[in-house]
């Protein structure tokens, strides 16, 4: 086991958050070396540290409970040649640290022969038979069969498990678990790599492999120049990690990195998930994908006519299925296509995507997210990307015109059953969030001082605002009042 670790594979080796490791590292706590922990000093500040597997177990018993985990259960393996070279890999290191510690051996034996050998003066000799007494005795020590090192244990299961992968230069880092492919990891760390189709054949996530070994698992029909062959390079959607590896590859730092697209899509469900709220679920082809950044927005064209700028309300971890959650708007000719005429399998043109509504995934503060009735779609899909980075505090408050308008609640819950970073309430406003009044203002800015008063670190984090556009600017005024900086209050503003 290396002595020193990286913070993602530190943390899941003693169980906890990744934030909070970087906590310790800034309050001084655990000594960090260019972004690395030694082992000896993560013991150190983590002496009762889980070392059984249990955390690798609950990781994924949550991988199969939780209504948003993309991955299932049967996935948690690499596949048979990935596992098998990986062991081999192991076992590699093993040969090696025994033949190092023979090597030692057989030095340590010279060293105590020669000096039986040694020929000195009376007062010189006791001298060089005290330190060969010393030298057997501290051998004999080192060689007892003492305490197993219970997280090298640990962490050669995790390697045989998973592979831990470096992008260059950006810094970022995930673990590949299962058959995932490095493009299908890295979206599920919540880390948006450059790609196009996913497929194959645009080319767009081509990547170099700077140190480590890759495994191509998918057939692609992009043709990689003998050239690009030779430089390491590789398509991240057609090849897997089997040891550590080390990429260079371009990460999205800001909405301008992301391209405007134009995809048709299908329907591939319309369900209530409310009177007025529509689940609509579109997929896009296999080989033309949306990229998108969580939070942001496209527009919809429907029955050649109707268009409609909408939040999306799902994950880009998941860019072939895209949610949105359609309100009722009576004469809205979009709205009205989508709740009497729309049906599975017809064809939905997506344009985008727009809107610069995004986590700020550097920030080390806390996340407060309020959601104004249906703003909560892109609310939704930020604090899912939130999860898939161990935010290490999430709160979200769900502000509804109605008890009927908090129209998702089970989702919700199942976010806080599975997490302990996560936490929510339901309010009920009484009146209609978009007609609002002077009196309702005043009103809304009573419950969100009870809500500011209640809990003392919500002016220390970051403050994300999404809903009907009067409620959100009364909750983006209240806020300024009390000296937030604009910076860390993030808006979304639906009609």
């Amino acid at each position: 086991m290396s002595k020193l670790l990286s913070l993602t594979r530190a943390a899941r080796l003693v169980g906890v958050n990744r934030v909070v490791l970087q906590k310790k590292i800034q309050s001084g706590e655990l000594d960090a070396h260019d972004g690395m922990v030694d082992v000896d000093d993560l013991l150190a500040c983590y002496p009762d540290a889980e070392i059984e597997d249990t955390v690798e177990i609950q990781r994924i018993s949550r991988i199969k409970e939780q209504a948003f985990g993309k991955r299932i259960f049967e996935r948690a393996l690499p596949d048979a040649e990935v596992l098998a070279a990986r062991v081999t890999e192991l076992s590699k290191t093993l040969d090696r640290s025994q033949a190092m510690l023979e090597n030692l051996k057989n030095l340590l034996n010279r060293l105590l022969k020669k000096l039986d050998e040694t020929q000195c003066d009376a007062a010189s000799q006791q001298a060089v038979s005290d330190l060969r007494l010393w030298i057997r005795h501290e051998a004999e020590s080192a060689m007892e069969p003492g305490l197993s090192n219970l997280l090298a244990i640990k962490d050669n299961m995790l390697r045989v498990m998973a592979a831990h992968v470096t992008v260059q230069p950006s810094g970022h880092d995930f673990l590949l678990e299962g058959q995932d492919t490095l493009l299908e990891a890295a979206m599920s760390a919540g880390i948006p790599l450059n790609y196009g189709c996913s497929g194959g054949n645009c080319g767009l996530c081509k990547a170099r492999v700077i140190s480590g070994q890759v495994k191509k698992t998918r057939h692609h029909d992009y043709v990689l120049t003998e050239a690009e062959k030779s430089q390491g390079c590789i398509l991240l959607c057609s090849n897997t990690a089997v040891s550590d590896v080390t990429l260079e590859a371009t990460v999205a730092g800001s909405v301008q990195d992301i391209p405007y697209q134009q995809i048709d899509a299908t329907v591939k469900s319309v369900e209530p998930l409310a009177a007025d709220i529509l689940l609509l679920h579109l997929q896009t082809p296999r080989t033309q994908r949306l990229r998108f950044l969580a939070g942001q927005s496209v527009t919809l064209r429907v029955g050649q006519a109707y268009s409609a700028e909408l939040p999306i309300a799902s994950c880009p971890c998941d860019d072939r299925n895209v949610l949105f959650h359609v309100r009722l708007q009576s004469g809205n000719l979009f709205s009205d296509y989508v709740f009497d005429r729309l049906k599975a399998r017809e064809s939905v043109e997506i344009e985008g995507p727009q809107g610069e509504f995004i986590l700020h995934e550097r920030s080390p503060r806390a996340l407060y997210f309020f959601a104004f009735d249906d703003g909560f779609a892109p609310i939704k899909s930020v604090i899912e990307h939130a999860m898939s980075l161990n935010a290490e505090f999430i709160r979200l408050h769900w502000i509804a015109s109605s008890r009927e308008n908090i129209y998702m609640p089970n989702v919700v819950r199942a976010w806080a059953d599975a997490l302990d970073n996560f936490h929510h309430a339901e309010h009920v406003a009484g009146f209609d969030l978009r007609a609002m009044t002077a009196n309702r203002e005043e009103r809304l800015m009573k419950q969100l001082c009870g809500i500011a008063e209640n809990d003392a670190e919500l002016l220390e984090g970051d403050v994300y605002l999404a809903g009907p556009q009067a409620a959100v600017r009364v909750a983006e005024q209240f806020f300024q009042d009390l000296g937030l900086p604009r910076t860390r209050v993030s808006i979304s503003l639906m009609t």
